[in-house]
């Protein structure tokens, strides 16, 4: 069963996330910032990651850089309410897997989760 990390900074989304990855057949765990995040995700190497952009503190942005220099590749689906083309250039530059907007689709976002992990299970063969 894939684990799935949802890093968002809003408890809301946080939770309704959570929910519907689970119900999905999903493990989901979710983070209040990339800062948990990052010191979580030694533990345990999640199979995608959902990644809010807007966050205080660190961006979705920094922590996708931070995975980068650590040289740990993981799928990241980036996800924001405040959509500009040159975000989401710097992400996909950035290596994130993909990037939507809020209000999420979670059609769309189950589809792009489950074809990140697909990729990725397939590039490390």
């Amino acid at each position: 069963m894939p684990y799935i990390a949802i890093v968002d900074d809003e408890e809301p989304v946080r939770k309704a996330l959570k929910r519907l990855l689970r119900a999905s057949g999903l493990e989901a765990e979710s983070y209040a910032s990339g800062k948990d995040f990052l010191e979580a995700s030694t533990l345990r190497e999640p199979d995608c990651v959902v990644l809010d952009l807007h966050m205080p503190v660190m961006s979705g942005l920094q922590v996708l850089r931070a995975l980068q220099a650590a040289r740990r590749t993981l799928p990241i689906v980036i996800i924001t309410a405040h959509d500009a083309p040159e975000a989401r250039e710097q992400c996909l530059a950035a290596g994130a897997s993909a990037y939507l907007r809020k209000p999420l689709d979670e059609h769309v976002l189950l589809g792009t989760i489950s074809a990140a992990v697909s990729a990725a299970t397939h590039e490390r063969r």
